[in-house]
């Protein structure tokens, strides 16, 4: 047997067990703001980079989180790395911290890591310290080898140093924060025992209120059973009041995000996280993705997301880590549409669409329009592509309308070139593509008849007489005839001419641009000896890119739907 198949043995893990929460409410909640935010780029997402930042580095992405509007910043781990200490101080003694913005620091739960950091964050106006202490069961028995009571008293020591700390520091206003590390992997009943431990030391309320940061330092469930033990844990924590409800999460099953909208919805009101999600392992969980799902929704996500196409790349070239093509909201694919009938649909709600309305267009959650992307980006085609999204293309580059009975026409012709070339097809070639076809004469064709000039005369009996000159290989021909309007009068001395039966089956016509300069274009598609045929042309006149139009169709019959007798006939009479 293969020993790679034997080494993948799912019977070796276990599922997660359930929370007992008895009439759980989180479900039937709705979510009407955005929760606190508190950027852990320079922490947690510094810590997970192959090359960490720089000081200097590090002061341009505090900058950008300042920008975009964070009001809590965990800026480092001051008592572990001497770069993270360095760049405290910086921000203190270089007044770069607004008024109005906390910045917090991590420490384990050790006196010494403690006053080191107090010494980092010395002359802060507003500091946050933020403390934990790992207390998941596999932790406990196997790295830590303490029992319960051992564990809680390493956080309860660390506290009342946190507390005295403070004291002597008082110029400082000073938050406390305390993490239960992988809570996830902790018993609920013990969470809840040990951060009442550590409140008992700092005696958070309503004034001055006590952060508990939940955290899925390892995501080992689905994220409805985070959501669960964030309910779980609010029901029964003390001092409810006086505490606010934090999450991390970890995106070790992809679920980040939704684990933290789920655990809002459980009664968190704080949410960290870094931009674009990087962190250890699989990452943080995303602020810019869960932001902008607030924003979806109608909600305010309270950070300043216009510009998140320069944002998201100004970061992705600090942590020098790409952007995937597919990430939500930021990626180049992610409003695109290759499949012709998203594309269809785009095209559809889109010319439905006015400013001002509520957004409702089919495939796209958002106005791209919000983050600076254009819409030219939206439909992109390929040999998957269908004759919507090259309308699009086409309403968008020449701002033409084409009738569906062309756009299933021109598109099959799109969709053939696409898979000869085997790659994606640019606006740029499909114009070109559709102005060859159909708006530039080959003049190469002994039977290609070009409009030279023409004459309307209204008559007595409402029937209207038309004089045209066309021309062919150089030669002129003139004709003369009448009908009820001028296309009418030109098929029917048309069939007279060339013996056939040409009946017009659709025609519209339409203003290429706008003002003095702008041009008609008409669509015309004929019916000859049984088969369409379809014409297309623009000019300055209207009615001479009508008649252009209905030439180009009799010309692509001549081309390539007559047999040879009539191709024969034709030669002869126009020789």
């Amino acid at each position: 047997m293969n020993t790679s198949q034997t080494s993948f043995n799912h019977q070796k893990y276990q599922a997660f067990k359930p929370v007992n929460l008895v009439q759980r409410q989180w479900p039937d909640n709705v979510l009407h703001q955005a929760p606190q935010w508190c950027s852990v780029d320079l922490r947690d997402g510094n810590q997970a980079l192959v090359q960490p930042l720089s000081v200097e580095q590090k002061m341009t992405l505090f900058k950008l989180l300042l920008e975009v509007g964070f009001k809590e910043i965990e800026v480092g781990f001051p008592s572990a790395s001497q770069s993270d200490y360095d760049f405290v101080r910086e921000l203190i003694n270089g007044n770069h911290i607004p008024d109005d913005v906390t910045i917090a620091i991590l420490t384990p739960a050790r006196e010494a890591f403690i006053k080191r950091s107090f010494q980092a964050l010395k002359g802060a106006g507003k500091a946050l310290v933020h403390l934990y202490n790992s207390t998941s069961k596999v932790q406990r028995e196997q790295v830590f080898k303490l029992d319960k009571a051992g564990i809680t008293r390493i956080a309860v020591d660390a506290a009342k140093v946190i507390k005295h700390c403070a004291q002597v520091q008082p110029e400082t206003q000073w938050r406390f924060q305390y993490s239960p590390e992988s809570f996830t992997g902790t018993e609920l009943d013990y969470a809840v025992e040990i951060c009442n431990a550590v409140n008992d030391v700092w005696q958070p309320s309503v004034e001055n209120p006590v952060i508990l940061n939940l955290p899925s330092t390892v995501e080992m469930s689905m994220p409805n059973i985070y959501a669960d033990q964030i309910e779980w844990f609010g029901k029964h924590i003390t001092h409810r009041d006086g505490v606010i409800i934090s999450v991390h999460t970890h995106n070790d099953r992809g679920s980040a995000i939704a684990a933290a909208e789920m655990a809002l919805l459980a009664g968190a009101q704080r949410v960290e996280g870094t931009l674009l999600g990087n962190g250890e392992r699989t990452g943080n969980m995303d602020i810019i993705t869960m932001a902008m799902n607030l924003y979806s929704q109608g909600i305010d996500p309270q950070l300043a997301l216009a510009n998140i196409q320069s944002i998201s790349q100004k970061v992705s070239e600090l942590i020098q880590i790409a952007i995937h093509p597919r990430h939500p909201y930021i990626g180049d694919l992610v409003f695109t549409a290759f499949s012709g009938s998203h594309q269809d649909a785009i095209n559809k709600c889109m010319k439905n669409y006015q400013q001002g309305d509520k957004w409702e267009v089919a495939y796209l959650p958002i106005d791209p329009a919000d983050l600076g992307r254009s819409y030219e980006e939206v439909i992109r085609i390929n040999s998957q592509s269908g004759k919507g999204g090259v309308a699009y293309i086409l309403e968008q580059a020449l701002g033409i309308q084409i009738p569906r009975w062309l756009q299933i026409e021109f598109s099959q012709q799109v969709q053939a070139y696409a898979e000869k070339v085997a790659e994606e097809v640019s606006a740029d070639k499909i114009v070109e593509l559709f102005q060859q076809r159909y708006l530039v004469s080959s003049q190469n064709s002994q039977t290609d008849w070009q409009l030279s000039s023409y004459e309307i005369t209204r008559q007595k009996d409402r029937l209207e007489q038309i004089s045209v000159n066309i021309s062919q290989s150089g030669k002129e021909k003139h004709f003369i005839g009448k009908g009820v309007g001028a296309l009418d009068a030109f098929v029917q001395t048309l069939e007279q001419y060339f013996n056939l039966a040409i009946t017009i089956v659709d025609y519209s016509e339409q203003a290429m641009g706008s003002g003095s300069d702008a041009r008609a274009i008409s669509f015309i598609c004929l019916e000859v000896d049984g088969q369409s045929y379809t014409g297309v042309a623009d000019h300055s006149d209207v009615l001479s890119a009508s008649l252009s139009a209905l030439l180009n169709a009799l010309n692509a019959y001549f081309l390539i739907g007559s047999n040879d007798v009539v191709r024969d006939d034709v030669l002869k009479r126009t020789a």
